[in-house]
């Protein structure tokens, strides 16, 4: 099965981009959010099987983003995965606090990695 993806991240040529890249990949993206409160709404119409965040987006908090989509009961956000620019190096602590499952450097995304990080932790496909 091929997962499921919803892209998080405030720049639209970077959801674009990454869009085209990982359906060539194989990856099935299902909806993309450019803001906190697009993502919530998303998730709960889509489901995803994975929900890839940028950890800065603009006026929002990639960080907080995850507890708040990882904390609603009624809300299916798949496994989380955070993004971004800044190496991991830098951002460690917060990464390991939050609820995702792991971290992409933007320049390394890929399917590859992203499948992955999934089947690392168990997770997958539900649907």
């Amino acid at each position: 099965m091929t997962l499921r993806c919803l892209l998080v991240d405030d720049s639209l040529d970077f959801l674009h981009a990454a869009r085209t890249l990982l359906e060539q990949e194989g990856l099935r993206i299902v909806g993309v959010a450019s803001t906190g409160a697009d993502a919530l709404v998303r998730a709960a119409e889509l489901c995803p099987d994975v929900t890839l965040i940028d950890v800065d987006l603009g006026t929002a908090d990639g960080f907080e983003l995850a507890r708040h989509l990882a904390g609603r009961p009624n809300l299916d956000a798949g496994d989380l995965i955070l993004i971004s620019v800044n190496p991991e190096d830098d951002l460690t602590d917060l990464i390991e606090a939050s609820p995702a499952i792991g971290f992409v450097w933007k320049p390394t995304l890929s399917a590859a990695v992203i499948t992955s990080l999934v089947r690392d932790v168990g997770g997958g496909t539900r649907r």
